[in-house]
């Protein structure tokens, strides 16, 4: 593994790669040996002469990552300390700097690319034959292939979101046997298990009834599906609502398409599901869920009461209830 740089900015706002990107550097680190420590800030909140503490040199020889997400928002003062460290950084710690790019905290940008600073350009993937690229990409990581027919199979079910889509190459590395992966393993652990049970149990719930939804997410426990597939299902169903109801009404929904990195048919049902639905009401829902994700990922004990519970809260959030 290569050595870390001193500094590295990370320019582009695809979530998933950027926090990846950070993610190498503190292995790299660490892989130099030892634990390092890594301060993990904000840029509107990091204050002047805090950079160069955390950089200081320890009494005890560890290494130290320093990672400042949106780092546009720096203040004035603390972007001429940061550029005037990476001019002359510290050997005992690797300083990552996250930026969405634009023109926002441009001195900063152009400041330690002057000073040599490693750059990382993380962009947004738009088009639909970059994030088929992504999904070989992501089956190759784990030592495996897919066939197009099964990429393509696999975007059509989970969507754009790069996360959820990485998350589904993985599951399908680990459970599909052999050294390929085929349109018959997407169709039945996303199709079979998502769509039919994970995606009924949320299409259910978002259109406020409550009685089949339960019924639904009882049968789906019962019959194998892990609740982190429900919970996906649920955020998947939530969060398409909130694109579409951002979207102008009138706008043809393949034009929309590529904005929202949806197909057409998905924004058809979203815009029939939003009926009922309310900024605030769309809000606690998805509240619900992210508190309900960590639920089943290990903070509760009873990952089923979990479901319940925030299936009844997204349908008591419709209408504003």
């Amino acid at each position: 593994m290569a050595n870390p740089a001193a500094v590295t900015l990370v320019i582009g706002d695809e979530e998933l790669l950027a926090d990846r990107a950070v993610g190498e550097v503190v292995a790299e680190v660490r892989a130099e040996g030892g634990d390092a420590e890594v301060h993990d800030l904000v840029g509107g909140k990091v204050e002047l002469g805090e950079v160069t503490r955390l950089t200081s040199p320890s009494l005890f020889g560890d290494r130290t990552v320093i990672v400042i997400r949106s780092a546009q928002d720096l203040g004035k003062d603390v972007i001429t300390e940061v550029v005037k460290y990476a001019g002359n950084p510290s050997d005992d710690a690797a300083l990552v700097l996250m930026h969405p790019g634009g023109v926002k905290g441009k001195a900063l940008v152009d400041g330690v690319k002057k000073a040599g600073a490693h750059v990382v350009t993380v962009t947004k993937l738009t088009k639909a034959g970059e994030r088929i690229d992504f999904i070989r990409a992501e089956v190759r990581r784990a030592g495996r292939t897919i066939t197009p027919g099964a990429a393509q199979a696999l975007l059509d079910a989970v969507g754009s979101d790069l996360r959820e889509l990485a998350a589904a190459c993985g599951q399908l590395a680990f459970d599909t046997p052999g050294k390929g992966i085929g349109e018959d393993a997407v169709a039945r652990y996303h199709r079979g298990r998502v769509e039919v049970t994970g995606f009924t149990v949320a299409d259910l719930a978002v259109e406020g009834r409550l009685g089949e939804a339960l019924e639904q997410l009882r049968w789906a426990l019962a019959t194998g599906v892990a609740p982190v597939l429900i919970v996906s299902a649920l955020a998947g169903g939530l969060r398409s609502l909130a694109k579409v109801a951002g979207a102008p009404r009138n706008a043809n929904e393949n034009q929309l398409a590529g904005q929202l990195g949806m197909p057409p048919w998905k924004i058809r049902n979203a815009r029939r599901q939003l009926n009922g639905w309310g900024p605030e009401g769309l809000s606690r829902a998805i509240q619900a869920v992210a508190a309900a994700d960590e639920q089943v990922k290990g903070a509760g004990t009873d990952p089923a009461y979990a479901l319940e519970n925030t299936v009844q809260t997204i349908v008591n959030s419709r209408n504003g209830r």
